[in-house]
This record gives structure tokens, sequence and C-alpha cells, in this order.
């Protein structure tokens, strides 16, 4: 198995300075000089934002958005739906897949990570690494200040809240919060008729 396919699969692998390949150390540099140029771009540079991140993800939907700062290990591993929003510096650590669907938002400083290291220390201190892909679904919302861990998925529709930890997977269409991130309820009724505590949306909302 080569060193990519190791990273790829979940195994482990010595994630050292020395066992990374010409190929993959120019790789992580490409992506890393692509994502100075876009978050140093003016505020009103929008195509360049949006063509910088076509060449950098595998995979990008139409109506991609992201705010500056961004910040990205690999970038190639990023695969993004349509009507994706992401706020000020989200963190993505890419060694594997990361798969988002149509309509996510993502509000500040959330980190989404695949790339992690055994408890042993003994493998800790020889610089092993594995990595899990995550998967996040369609029209999800993840709240300020969360950290999404390696082999997570989370389902379409749910919201994360604000300052969560997620370590294990969620399912569709609930609310979770917390650290570690747990289901609070499920979203309702209510939710079609109250947008925040006892404020009416007003309108019907088409489903």
């Amino acid at each position: 198995m080569t060193l990519l396919e190791k990273i790829k699969s979940g195994a482990l692998y010595d994630c050292s300075a020395d066992a990374m390949t010409d190929e993959l150390n120019a790789r992580v540099l490409e992506c890393k000089e692509l994502l100075f140029d876009f978050n140093h771009s003016r505020p009103s540079e929008f195509q360049k934002r949006d063509e910088i991140i076509r060449k950098v993800f595998a995979e990008v939907g139409e109506n991609c958005y992201i705010e500056p700062p961004f910040y990205a290990n690999w970038g190639c591993n990023m695969h993004v739906g349509k009507n994706f929003y992401a706020n000020f510096s989200l963190t993505v650590v890419d060694d594997a897949d990361i798969f988002i669907g149509d309509s996510v938002m993502i509000a500040p400083n959330v980190t989404i990570a695949t790339g992690t290291h055994p408890v042993c220390p003994e493998l800790r201190e020889q610089v092993y690494q594995y990595n899990l892909p995550v998967h996040i679904g369609n029209r999800v919302w993840i709240g300020a200040g969360t950290v999404i861990l390696p082999g997570v998925t989370i389902g379409d529709d749910t919201v994360i809240g604000a300052g969560s930890v997620v370590t294990k997977d969620i399912p569709a269409g609930v609310v979770a919060v917390g650290n570690p991130c747990r289901v609070m309820r499920e979203i309702g009724e209510r939710d079609y008729e109250y947008y925040y505590k006892d404020r009416l949306i007003g309108f019907e909302v088409k489903r």
C-alpha cells in the first residue's frame, strides 16, 4: 500500500516530514500557496476567491461562498455541494475526504478534522497518524465554535449548536448541542411556526 493509499484508507501511517514524498509535499504546498492568495484577497474580489476555491477543492457546487480566512492542509479532499456558506475562520484538516451536502451553513470558527493520532504514546512518539472521512448532509447548520471530529456523519437538516464537540454520528432532523454533542430534540412543527422562542415566522414555509 502506498503512502497516499494509507492516508486515504484509515490505516496507520508515519506522517513525519521524512516519510512524506516530494509529490505529496508539493500538493500540500500548492494548497497553502493558493489559500494564501484567497485569504489576502480584497473584500470585493469575489470572482478571484471563487476561482481559487474551484482550483483547490475536489468538488464545488454552484453558489459557494467562503468568508476569509479559510484554512485547509490539502484542500483537494473537500467535496462541497451547491449553496454552501461558511463564515470567518473555517479550518478543515482534510487528510481524508470531507463531504458536505447542499445548502449547508457554517458559522465562524468551526473546525472539521479528519486526521488524528493513536492514544498509544509510543505510536505518537513515532509520529503515526490515521484519517477518517467526515460526512455532513444537506441543509445542515453548524453553530459557531463547533469542532467536528474524524469519522463523524451528520444527517440532513440537523442543527449543531454553538460550541459543540461532535464526537459521534448525529442523525437527521434534530437539534444537537454540547461537549460531547448530544441530541436535544427533533425538529418539529413548532419550528415551522416560530423562529425564536415566541416570535412567529408569520408566513407559510414551503416544504
